[in-house]
């Protein structure tokens, strides 16, 4: 292998094995970045039997839907037990084949270089990367030199943008009553006519900004089919300069449509990406040069005929580097995305042709731990909760390596493409809402020297006394901590209910009867138990209830606490005397037992000031004992603490 040969990482980690079996997962990169380099990983959760080999028809269907135009398949990782060599060899052409397919047959793939990656489960090496230079290689070869990216997502977003496109389409099939079977064969020549369509010297895509910061933005750009080329390969289009300009579509690059300059605060993610939007307008009456009357021709059916009326709705999400021109991304991504998606919602429709067609809608996420987006097709005749769509939610979850206890790929956490901040505001308040949101972040450290620091996972809303123009100052602080937990499971998408008022607190109270009716509208605490009750009754929520005779035995069980946040990584309430606390995290030192609590508080009375509240004190670290000796959790108190724990969904 030659000496400057090495295999870039941008995903934080390779996919570990699911439980410790063998199996095989696909390598994801892009024609935007240099050869061997790994965006992300996937899954192979399709396989023929008795062999195991991947079933390449399947898994191409799979990530033809899946993956964003911009993204293929590289390689493949293997998780083995021996015959390394077989496997690699085998892994790396299933990987070459796979990539065929989904480009359908397009570029030069023969000759392009494909990594795979092996762990053996029966020895503690670390992973190994190989590389195969071409199809017609016979050496597979070892590559001794890996870099694990610092920033991916900053390189991934700088590097590129989005292109979004959305096109309804809507077309009659008529069939023989007699002849039902004639049916399909139209259906599926009229859905090829549709694809021919985009590709027409006629059809008109119009590009602009999503998004601008003045009314001064760059005009829409006009392409025309007869202007495109479909011929190029992506690998071999020429790249721009981000500041190229001129008339010609072809030197025209995609950064023409993207923002300038950003705030040095903005988070590089996908909702904050440079976003594209396309359009496609169809010419159904060509520019004549004779004026003449226009012409409707009858076709009288030879036989009694039926109509059917099919509907797709396109949404394609595509990647593009900042610097190819326009107008081929358009042609390599755009139009191949919109009838790969024609083409899966054809298929998924087809069984059902003749009696109700489901209703098929693409949606575009962006998960935890994956770099890019991902778009998934859900038939919205069936519930969320129904079994058909979990089983659906499961399969993504195995393949994408999420966990199974958390929905993150409900309609709920669509990519929001319209939220991108370009004025710099903070982002502390929640579109929708005027409550502040993860206060904890930016915080000073917590002073614990060598400690490991365990925090809430996902999104939360602050509550605290006063809010809304309600007076609970001295006896609220508890219902409010509930508040806080609430908004946690709604902002992480497992409850769509409004946060509770004190008032609808107690009223679920009294339902269990847990309380008399005169609880309502009065001013008495609750505590842990009571918080229990109602995640219970409204969530359907479960929790562990910790109890501690005296202050000083919290801090014992800091690193039982630390698990909570790793495993269950929801907020805590912390109960002592007439006292409610929201616990956020801890930062605890093993070997020498030294320990801090993130401690968000509900007694604060302000306006809800970001900088006020963090440096009064309201949201920060507290040492088990301080420099004065002093601890947070007083000796001579009684203290109970609850752990709400995730429901096992997705």
């Amino acid at each position: 292998m030659e000496e400057n040969t090495s295999v870039r990482i941008l995903c934080t980690k390779l996919l570990l094995p699911h439980k410790n079996k063998p199996g095989l997962q696909w390598l994801i990169g892009s024609p935007f970045f240099p050869p061997l380099t790994i965006i992300s990983t996937v899954r192979c959760i399709h396989t023929l039997s008795p062999s195991g080999a991947p079933d390449l028809l399947k898994e191409s269907k799979d990530l033809q839907a899946l993956l964003l135009k911009g993204f293929d398949v590289i390689g493949a990782f293997v998780i083995g037990k021996s015959d390394l060599e077989s496997k690699v060899r085998n892994a790396i052409d299933a990987a070459r084949r796979l990539s065929m397919l989904l480009s359908n047959g397009g570029g030069d793939l023969e000759n392009k270089e494909m990594i795979d990656a092996y762990v053996d489960l029966n020895s503690k090496t670390d992973i190994q990367f190989f590389v195969s230079k071409s199809v017609s290689s016979t050496s597979i070869e070892l590559v001794n030199s890996v870099v694990h990216e610092d920033k991916p997502e900053k390189l991934v977003w700088e590097t590129g943008c989005l292109l979004h496109c959305e096109v309804l389409i809507r077309f009659p099939v008529y069939f023989p009553v007699n002849n039902p079977i004639d049916a399909e064969k139209i259906y599926w020549r009229a859905t090829e006519a549709v694809a021919a369509k985009l590709r027409d010297p006629q059809v008109v895509y119009m590009v602009e900004t999503i998004r601008k910061t003045s009314a001064e933005g760059p005009k829409p750009l006009i392409l025309r089919g007869a202007e495109l080329d479909f011929q190029t390969d992506v690998s071999n289009i020429k790249l721009l300069g981000k500041d190229a300009q001129g008339s010609n579509p072809k030197c025209i690059p995609c950064a023409h449509f993207c923002l300038k300059s950003k705030p040095d605060s903005q988070k590089f993610s996908a909702e904050n990406a440079d976003t594209i939007q396309v359009s496609v307008l169809l010419n159904n009456s060509e520019k004549s040069l004779k004026s003449i009357a226009p012409v409707a021709e009858y076709v009288p059916a030879l036989e009694e005929a039926r109509l059917l009326v099919v509907s797709f709705k396109l949404e394609v999400l595509c990647y593009a580097a900042k610097d190819i021109p326009v107008m081929y991304a358009v042609s390599k991504l755009i139009i191949p995305g919109l009838v790969d998606q024609l083409n899966s919602m054809k298929n998924l429709i087809l069984p059902n042709l003749l009696t109700e067609h489901p209703q098929l809608r693409p949606y575009h996420f962006n998960p935890p731990g994956v770099l890019h987006p991902i778009t998934v097709i859900y038939e919205l005749n069936y519930g969320e909760t129904e079994m058909k769509q979990v089983e659906i939610r499961k399969s993504l979850h195995l393949r994408l390596g999420l966990p199974f206890d958390r929905p993150l790929l409900r309609i709920a956490n669509v990519l929001d493409l319209s939220t991108t901040n370009v004025s710099g505001r903070s982002d502390s308040i929640r579109k929708g809402s005027t409550f502040l949101k993860d206060v904890h972040i930016g915080i000073p450290s917590s002073g614990v020297s060598g400690g490991s620091m365990s925090l809430v996972q996902g999104s939360y809303e602050y509550y605290h006394y006063l809010q809304d123009g309600f007076n609970d100052s001295g006896w609220g602080c508890a219902y409010r901590s509930l508040q806080t937990i609430i908004s946690w499971f709604r902002l992480q998408h497992y409850t769509s209910i409004d946060v509770p008022s004190h008032r609808e607190i107690q009223q679920s109270l009294v339902e269990i009867g847990d309380k008399d009716p005169s609880f309502i509208g009065s001013r008495e605490w609750i505590g842990a138990i009571e918080l229990s009750f109602v995640l219970d009754k409204l969530l359907g929520v479960s929790c562990k209830v910790m109890n501690f005779r005296s202050g000083a035995e919290v801090p014992e069980k800091c690193r039982e606490l630390a698990l909570h946040f790793e495993n269950q990584g929801t907020p805590i309430m912390i109960g002592g005397g007439v006292l409610a606390y929201t616990l956020l995290g801890v930062d605890y030192n093993e070997a020498s037992g030294d320990c801090a609590f993130l401690i968000l508080d509900p007694h604060y009375t302000g306006n809800d000031d970001l900088k006020k509240i963090v440096n009064g004190g309201w949201c920060g670290w507290k040492k088990s004992v301080d420099s004065k000796g002093k601890s947070f959790f007083l000796h001579d108190k009684f203290y109970n603490l609850l752990l709400p724990q995730r429901p096992n969904m997705v």
